[in-house]
């Protein structure tokens, strides 16, 4: 950008639209785009501008906007919505008079960039212009004004569709409803604003038209297409988050990880993957995660609020709030939920659900076994089928499991007990007291063998089918 001081250049952020066409009870500026709300992307693209102040209108649904964008911006209540040319008045009118240069444009268009929006402040100025505006060319123009422009190719007007003729409609080149204005200009125009329109509003396009009836030049910025969509309702939200997820993956990729599937790979805004990681198809990382160098995640995996240290394996499993560290190996088929910490080398196997736990270093959970408020020390080998019985109904309680413990198969840890160091636990028991240091927990009933079982179930009379005699329990279910 060039030298110009922005000191005296207030922005204008319109987020005070209803969004009725989302047919939801959430502020359409709002809804996510890449985990991320829509208003959110805009202000980033405002923030790198450097402007004196940002403005903020907002409607219905702002004390959930404000919660969400918090302080750094002034917010201007616009009341009743009458159009964008009366939210820009309302804007004006609040703001202080040390500034002349307003930036205008819409908080629900988040792939706008700051380089477009710096372009055209420096345009406005490199011609001395009253205003400039944002255009594009789209081959599927609907719902978009159309820039109408004189016989020497300026612009003239812009139309609403609404208001449009059918020669204006077949334009393709629409208004990226992104402007930079001469303040005092734009101040004195909107009051010669009217309502006389399809939508009874006070349109901000209007001034357009106004400024070059009254001999003001009004310079157009071409941008990519993308940058001027807006959503509008879900389809088009839709399409921008696809194009936003394009924006993501391709900057991962150029930072040296490997998308074996792009167009299958859902990443969030903000998410950390080191180089050399290869990501699979059907992988979904969101909200705060970060994984590390060398890891191979896929696929269809799922990682929401989690980090993944560097070397780790996860393949068709969900991680939720977890800490992994390095060398970690998970899955097929595990589910780590928030509060468990894979240590360096340790393993959560086929078939594994952790939640709230510690795995030791080198410790294995290999498979079909729960693990729930736990600590497992380091090398630990738990047996296939083994569960902390955690919940009494009433509370939760802990399992300790000390270094180097052998847990037999089908072990249940009737929580709280203790697990000692390098002791062992014998399969299918139950384990409801504490084992000391090198000792064995072995808890099962005798075992019962019925002789000629078979032979005698073949005489049964049909009907009987399904029972066993006993001398000591009568006939015994199967």
């Amino acid at each position: 950008m060039s030298g110009f001081d922005n000191s005296r250049l207030a922005v204008v952020v319109l987020g005070a639209g209803k969004g009725t066409r989302m047919k939801s009870d959430a502020p359409k500026v709002l809804h996510p785009v890449c985990g991320r709300p829509i208003i959110e992307y805009v202000l980033d693209a405002v923030a790198s501008v450097g402007a004196g102040e940002t403005v903020l209108v907002v409607g219905q649904g702002s004390e959930e906007v404000r919660a969400e964008v918090g302080t750094g911006v002034r917010y201007v209540e616009q009341g009743e919505p009458l159009g964008t040319g009366h939210a820009v008045r309302v804007a004006l009118e609040d703001l202080g008079e040390d500034f002349d240069e307003i930036l205008v444009l819409p908080g629900d268009s988040p792939l706008i960039r700051g380089e477009t929006l710096r372009a055209l402040i420096d345009e406005r100025r490199a011609q001395d212009a009253t205003a400039s505006l944002v255009t594009a060319e789209l081959e599927k123009p609907d719902g978009y004004g159309r820039l109408v422009r004189d016989a020497s190719g300026g612009v003239e007007r812009i139309t609403e569709e609404r208001d449009a003729s059918d020669d204006e409609r077949a334009i393709k080149e629409v208004n990226g409803c992104t402007y930079a204005f001469n303040r005092p200009l734009v101040e004195e125009t909107l009051g010669f604003l009217t309502t006389d329109n399809a939508k009874s509003e006070y349109y901000l396009t209007d001034v357009v038209g106004l400024f070059v009836s009254g001999g003001h030049k009004v310079v157009p910025v071409g941008a990519p297409a993308e940058e001027v969509l807006g959503v509008n309702n879900r389809e088009e939200l839709a399409i921008v988050d696809s194009i936003m997820r394009s924006r993501i993956n391709s900057a991962l990729m150029d930072e040296g990880v490997t998308l074996m599937d792009p167009d299958k790979t859902y990443v969030d805004h903000g998410v950390k993957i080191g180089k050399d990681t290869v990501i699979m198809p059907l992988v979904f990382i969101t909200g705060r995660s970060r994984i590390g160098s060398r890891c191979r995640i896929g696929p269809c995996t799922a990682v929401k609020d989690t980090v993944v240290g560097d070397r780790c394996v996860v393949e068709f499993s969900w991680l939720d709030g977890c800490e992994i560290d390095e060398d970690v190996n998970i899955g097929p088929f595990s589910r780590l939920r928030p509060g468990t910490k894979m240590r360096a080398g340790s393993k959560a196997g086929s078939f594994v659900e952790i939640k709230n736990t510690v795995v030791g270093p080198g410790s294995k959970v290999p498979h079909l076994s729960y693990m729930g408020d736990a600590v497992i020390g380091d090398d630990v080998n738990i047996g296939a089928g083994s569960i902390t019985c955690n919940f009494d109904g009433e509370k939760k309680h802990s399992t300790e499991i000390g270094d180097r413990a052998f847990i037999g198969s089908d072990t249940m840890f009737i929580a709280p007990v203790k697990i000692g160091k390098e002791a062992a636990t014998a399969a299918g028991s139950s384990i409801s007291k504490d084992v000391p240091d090198g000792g064995l927990g072995i808890e099962r009933a005798d075992q019962e063998n019925i002789e000629g079982w078979r032979e005698s179930g073949k005489k049964k009379d049909s009907k009987k089918k399904g029972t066993r005699k006993s001398d000591e329990a009568g006939e015994v279910p199967l």
